[in-house]
């Protein structure tokens, strides 16, 4: 960010940096290099990847990423997702399966939605066994489709009101004294509890501050581990919505990973695979679309990916690295890994969505399948095979010569991009130089140079360039005047 106005000199910079990087791994492992992102240059790199692949995203890559989330939020709120393990009936996920048969039905409330000085009818799909706070949901992303989700209002400051004639007003809520208590488990309420019927008239109206009506939301977070009811006659009582969580005791952290491997290695009954497949079927034509996008080479690829790949197969060439597969694990890890599986993952980062736990357990199968489709290995499958690979077991090998063509492609292609790069890097640097913020950025950059300030002075001190350009005299200029606060921060 502090470099933001001077990107040719970013890049100059981080080239320099990371030439050094592959002299450090060509003596010990090259495959291993920018595999993680602790260094300055990987983290250089990787936001030098978001600022040059930004117009690429929004101009051809962001459409098939945004329907591919709206494809999944779609096909899950289609079927009953329990809110309080997050699992659903639609997924991809065998984890975040909701393995139980529940008996739903769909139906249509008539949502009255006040336009100006007007009310409006407006028909929204929900099911009889969703929540209150789903319903509130599934209402407010029908309302403001197309709109922000952070300039809608939360489901949690409002109240949903069953209406029927004149005076029949009540107000529905996930938990009240109506609420089913047995043993120690307390039901959340659902439509079905409240016996609203198909095409039942509804509003949703700003929550009193007097109403003692909790949500959702404020009792637990989706997904945690099942919540309690404290105080009062409701001490110890555990909430559930469509199956009951299991009552094993608490699994110690350290476990928990090696008991997910062992459970993924089980082989999940054919009739749980047949409803994953028919939920990737679905969306299988949304998956392709984004895949394509990414890695087509029908189009021009993006010049900073021309350019970079250029410079990693000029470093394996310098170092004599002729091993094809270590200049593709390279490439997969500066780009595929570091740049497109963390937008796949979160479409928040790049879209104003909110992404729910069942929504973001699709997208980690997604995510997982694009990874796989970038690893060299061969693609082999067995029972004990993770659900994901199982699922793509088709499709992961047509994604693999995908990824090769486009090395291969962009590989082939003349190279000398240089000029048209250098280009595009002054005309980046004057892009939304207004809306960053650099003198806080360097000032966070003075933090992380004051941890190290001895062994930084020292190091320019002892380097010839550093002494040609007097840069410890200037780094202690810059010191004085940080710590006499004679600075505009």
């Amino acid at each position: 960010m502090a470099l933001h106005d001077k990107l040719e000199y970013f890049t100059d910079v981080m080239k320099t940096l990371l030439g050094d990087l592959v002299q450090q791994y060509v003596a010990k492992n090259p495959k291993l290099m920018l595999r993680r992102t602790e260094t300055v240059v990987e983290k250089m790199l990787t936001n030098w990847m978001s600022i040059c692949l930004y117009s690429f995203l929004k101009e051809v890559a962001g459409e098939p990423l945004y329907m591919v989330y709206r494809a999944i939020k779609y096909q899950v709120d289609k079927g009953p997702v329990d809110a309080v393990t997050g699992k659903a009936k639609r997924t991809l996920n065998d984890s975040h399966l909701l393995r139980e048969d529940i008996d739903y039905c769909s139906m249509t409330l008539t949502v009255l939605v006040k336009s100006g000085m007007e009310v409006q009818p407006c028909p929204v799909k929900v099911l009889d066994t969703d929540t209150i706070t789903q319903v509130k949901d599934k209402i407010l992303d029908q309302i403001y489709k197309g709109a922000p989700f952070s300039q809608r209002p939360s489901a949690d400051s409002l109240d949903l009101e069953w209406r029927s004639g004149q005076a029949g007003h009540l107000t529905l809520s996930d938990d009240d004294v109506t609420a089913i208590v047995q043993g120690h488990w307390k039901r959340l309420n659902t439509l079905q509890h409240y016996k609203v019927p198909d095409g039942a008239t509804v509003a949703l109206i700003p929550r009193s501050q007097s109403s003692g009506v909790m949500g959702i939301n404020q009792i637990y977070q989706t997904g945690e581990k099942t919540p309690m009811l404290e105080g009062g006659e409701e001490e110890g009582l555990r909430l559930w919505h469509l199956v009951k969580s299991s009552e094993e005791p608490e699994i110690p952290k350290h476990r928990k990973s090696s008991m997910r491997e062992r459970e993924r290695a089980k082989a999940i009954p054919e009739i749980y695979l047949t409803r994953l497949l028919s939920m990737k079927g679905t969306l299988q034509k949304f998956v392709d679309d984004v895949f394509v996008a990414i890695l087509s080479t029908k189009r021009p690829p993006p010049i900073a990916v021309r350019f970079f790949f250029d410079f990693l197969d000029d470093m394996a060439e310098k170092h004599g690295i002729d091993d094809p597969e270590t200049v593709h694990i390279w490439k997969t890890n500066s780009l595929p890994l570091r740049f497109w599986v963390n937008i796949l993952k979160n479409p928040q980062f790049v879209f104003d969505v909110q992404v729910t736990d069942s929504v973001d357990a699709v997208l980690s199968v997604i995510a997982q399948t694009f990874i796989d489709s970038c690893t060299t290995s061969e693609h082999k499958v067995g029972r004990d095979s993770p659900v994901n690979k199982l699922l793509y077991a088709r499709e992961i090998p047509r994604y693999k010569q995908l990824v090769e063509r486009y090395y291969s492609d962009i590989h082939s292609a003349a190279s000398g991009c240089y000029q048209e790069m250098n280009s595009m890097l002054t005309e980046l640097s004057g892009s939304f130089a207004s809306e960053m913020n650099s003198l806080v950025a360097l000032h966070e950059l003075y933090k992380y140079i004051n941890k190290y300030y001895d062994q930084i002075i020292m190091a320019l001190e002892e380097d010839a360039a550093g002494q040609k350009m007097q840069l410890a005299y200037r780094l202690q200029q810059v010191a004085a005047l940080v710590e006499n606060k004679v600075t505009d921060l």
